[in-house]
């Protein structure tokens, strides 16, 4: 399981006013929610930190839990499932739990931030990334997916690349490259990680959970490219850099 990147210390609030103030209620903030899912089983996690993140709906590290804010409305059968995917002993259980998580709508009480636009400069390196996504679509998924805005972000420092799904607002999917990837590692490396990301395209299209899980890794394996969450590029000599997308164990909206 991945360590967590960063961490943030907060001072704990006494556990008995938690539990005389919220008792089943509906939670306000990440502690009533650790609270609450303690409540229903939750033992292996220490700190609960609200998200919102569009994709990843719930994920855990170490001691720490990922959650969406939406769920803050979750009804008591979520946050068991929640309870599930954390604790759970056998693939099934988790799998099961994940399907009931993905299936609730998520509404954010804030507005979803403004996604970024291609660089002018690095329409050109779009384009390309298009047209090599529509040859790959042909190849490997038998023309089956969905065209697609690929965008070249100039923000992705530590990722490579991200597909994101369509949101309730009305965005449309799609799959961002990092101009600095491109840059450092070359164009092969980059079509390699577009192909990565058109996996999980076609996991969204097809009803798939988005993961790095069993199907994920056999699509992988079909389509050509390393079955892995988590890959090492060559910077130069003797050094190695992560991949494009954090190897955690998560449910995503698709």
């Amino acid at each position: 399981m991945l360590q967590a990147l960063t961490r943030f210390f907060r001072p704990r609030r006494d556990l008995a006013q938690l539990e005389l103030a919220f008792s089943g209620g509906t939670p306000h903030n990440a502690d009533e929610l650790l609270e609450r899912l303690r409540q229903l089983g939750l033992r292996r996690i220490t700190c609960c930190r609200l998200t919102r993140n569009r994709n990843v709906m719930v994920s855990f590290a170490g001691g720490t839990l990922r959650v969406h804010e939406g769920y803050l409305a979750a009804p008591e059968s979520v946050l068991r499932a929640i309870v599930t995917f954390v604790e759970g002993r056998t693939r099934a259980d988790r799998r099961e739990a994940q399907r009931a998580i993905v299936a609730f709508p998520v509404r954010s009480p804030r507005p979803a931030s403004r996604r970024e636009r291609t660089h002018p400069d690095d329409v050109e390196m779009a384009a390309q990334l298009t047209g090599w996504h529509a040859r790959y679509n042909a190849r490997h998924f038998d023309g089956g997916l969905k065209p697609i805005e690929i965008r070249v972000s100039r923000r992705m420092k530590t990722r490579l690349g991200h597909y994101t799904a369509a949101t309730a607002g009305g965005e449309a999917a799609e799959i961002a490259i990092s101009r600095a990837h491109v840059r450092r590692h070359g164009w092969p490396e980059a079509l390699h990680t577009l192909l990565h990301e058109m996996v999980h395209q076609w996991q969204d299209e097809t009803g798939h959970t988005i993961d790095h899980g069993a199907t994920f890794r056999a699509k992988a394996r079909a389509v050509g490219i390393a079955p892995y969450a988590r890959r090492v590029l060559a910077t130069r000599p003797g050094r190695g850099e992560g991949s494009t997308t954090l190897g955690r164990r998560a449910a995503r909206k698709g």
